[in-house]
């Protein structure tokens, strides 16, 4: 069994916000691969189904942020998991838009959501770090990942929740780059063989460490 957590703020006030993004995942996941509906469980709302062979649990913290690993240990603990069976999709200021890392253990680095899960859990959950982009000075950034996404960025928000939702089965089963891979070809949709494609600036695994916040 796996738990996929999606981090953000409850409330309308907050649905589209660049902080939201984990929840926007989890829900395009849920919705593309018919998972129950959400209910109200562990201070949140999860969903269940299954992907591939894998039992999933589906988390969105209620909790508000800052308190987010509350009802990520009560959930592990619940189904008696590990860290290692935890997969947190979360919003990235240090990486540009549309990009995607994933990434295994280490630090918080400063994104409240993370620093809750780790006091909780401890470091040892996989992460999707997901870009939102900087606002280029750091006194900028609380309220930068409290407002909403522009109308602008609406298309490639689109082509990766369904990129992410493509590629989850990969992901659960321990596969990173065939879940990256699903995402850029969202992304960066393949070209006829009469042109010349360029190869696509896929996300990829890395171990960055994640800043925000």
């Amino acid at each position: 069994m796996k738990l996929i957590v999606g981090l953000g703020n409850p409330g309308a006030k907050y649905a589209r916000n660049r902080h939201n993004i984990g929840f926007m995942a989890v829900d395009e996941i849920a919705s593309a691969h018919g998972f129950s509906p959400w209910r109200a469980k562990f201070q949140g709302q999860v969903s269940e189904g299954r992907l591939g062979s894998e039992k999933v649990i589906m988390l969105k913290p209620e909790t508000f942020m800052n308190l987010s690993g509350q009802a990520v240990g009560e959930a592990m603990r619940f189904h008696k998991l590990t860290p290692a069976d935890v997969i947190v999709f979360h919003d990235e200021i240090d990486l540009a838009p549309a990009k995607i890392r994933c990434k295994t253990g280490g630090g918080h680095a400063g994104h409240n959501g993370l620093r809750s899960i780790h006091a909780h859990i401890g470091p040892d959950y996989h992460r999707v770090r997901i870009g939102v982009g900087h606002p280029g000075h750091k006194d900028a950034v609380p309220g930068f990942v409290l407002r909403d996404f522009p109308k602008a960025d609406t298309e490639w928000i689109d082509d990766e929740l369904r990129g992410i939702s493509d590629g989850i089965a990969f992901l659960v089963a321990d596969d990173a780059p065939k879940f990256l891979n699903a995402i850029g070809l969202r992304l960066t949709p393949a070209r006829s063989s009469a042109t010349v494609a360029k190869k696509p600036a896929a996300a990829k695994s890395t171990t960055s460490k994640p800043v925000e916040d």
